[in-house]
């Protein structure tokens, strides 16, 4: 049984390799429509709580050959946090945390992500070192992301190239000037300071060379 799971891993991981080689270098722009944007925090103890944004965007500069000279630029428009709170008429818990005890996106609404430096730390896994711009406020935060695919593009279908990543990243708010509600040391009543990152996302690339050549 493990002789066989390890095989079928091996042809798993050959298969993306064999996808990835046919990638073409050049700019990749987020496909919005194959794209997530979640964040969590740890509720009082009880939940991890989920919330998302959802109007986002990224270009991705990559060469397949040289993946650690990949660049990417990300823009968040903070005003679009959605918590999918059940009743808005009642508390609008959107614009609670929107508001200046929290967030505060009518002063700061933009948030920004840059990478400078990525590391590859497997085959198809990288950690991207990067300066986040939320609040007002710059800091270092790292993404560990996993490539789940790509290629070159599907004549009469998708013309263009496609790839497709995970990433996740964890931050403090705290450091970033919103600290409203986090528990007191030693307790768990209030919302933490740890913030986890789930990121989704699919880029298309440059044009299959039969494409352009029409």
């Amino acid at each position: 049984m493990k002789i066989v799971l390890h095989s079928a891993a091996a042809l798993m991981l050959l298969c993306v390799q064999a996808f990835a080689a046919d990638l073409p270098a050049g700019s990749y722009t987020l496909d919005k429509s194959h794209a997530s944007l979640l964040f969590r925090v740890n509720h009082m103890g009880f939940s991890n709580y989920t919330a998302r944004f959802t109007r986002f965007d990224a270009k991705l500069q990559l060469d397949p050959a040289n993946p650690v000279a990949a660049r990417l630029e990300a823009n968040v428009d903070v005003t679009s946090l959605e918590t999918d709170f059940p009743t808005p008429k009642v508390v609008d818990f959107n614009a609670e945390l929107r508001g200046p005890d929290w967030l505060d996106a009518g002063k700061f609404p933009q948030m920004t992500y840059r990478s400078t430096k990525v590391e590859m730390t497997g085959t198809t896994t990288a950690r991207i070192h990067g300066d986040l711009t939320l609040h007002g406020v710059t800091k270092p935060v790292i993404l560990e992301a996993t490539f789940n695919g790509g290629y070159s593009g599907m004549p009469q279908f998708d013309p263009n190239a496609r790839v497709g990543f995970s990433a996740k990243g964890a931050l403090k708010r705290s450091e970033f000037g919103v600290a409203n509600g986090i528990p007191a040391p030693g307790s768990t009543m209030g919302v933490s300071d740890n913030v986890d990152v789930i990121i989704e996302a699919e880029f298309n690339g440059p044009a299959l060379a039969s494409a352009k050549s029409k």
